[in-house]
């Protein structure tokens, strides 16, 4: 069974949110070289941006999806990912932006990869491209499998319905840690 941390993140029974965080404060210790920022943590020592870990959050909507996903990560299929503009408005959570960085978590609510946000641009579903697609990783990786997916996807997760001409926000990403 799952229940969900105040931010709406899934915790299994037997793990605390305390013990989650400190899985997840473990982890960007270890990540935190790949974006660059040790050395100067050694010289000057570690400033706020350095010590508090980015956002973690999990991709898709149930813990088998963020497994798949992650894998395509993790074996650099995946470099992109999109979501709808709407979601961002609802929660008043910030778009991302170039240069964040992002704790992916599998499934179980685990940190397994760090992410940096390489471009961020908003685009309507019907204008994504074969090119951006691709990079999603998913299915076949074609665009029109991206479009069937994606559709039954935001149909399943949205408030609003659907719409052909809804803006995504697609974001491309490489991969830091694990490399």
């Amino acid at each position: 069974m799952t229940r969900e941390t105040d931010e709406g993140d899934p915790v299994t029974d037997d793990v605390t949110v305390d013990e989650r965080a400190a899985e997840i404060l473990a982890f960007w210790e270890l990540a935190r070289p790949s974006a660059g920022m040790a050395r100067l943590g050694v010289v000057t020592g570690t400033t706020v941006s350095e010590s508090v870990p980015p956002p973690a959050w999990s991709f898709g909507d149930n813990p088998a999806l963020a497994d798949d996903l992650l894998m395509a990560v993790l074996t650099g299929e995946k470099t992109a990912t999109s979501s709808a503009l709407w979601e961002y408005e609802e929660t008043a959570e910030a778009v991302p932006r170039v240069g964040e960085l992002s704790i992916l978590l599998d499934g179980a609510g685990h940190p397994r990869a760090l992410i940096r946000t390489t471009s961020v641009e908003v685009v309507a579903f019907e204008d994504v491209d074969a090119d951006f697609a691709h990079a999603e990783g998913e299915d076949d990786r074609s665009l029109e499998s991206w479009r069937v997916e994606h559709e039954k996807y935001f149909r399943r997760v949205l408030s609003r319905e659907f719409a052909p001409d809804m803006p995504l926000v697609c974001e491309r990403f490489e991969l830091r840690y694990p490399r």
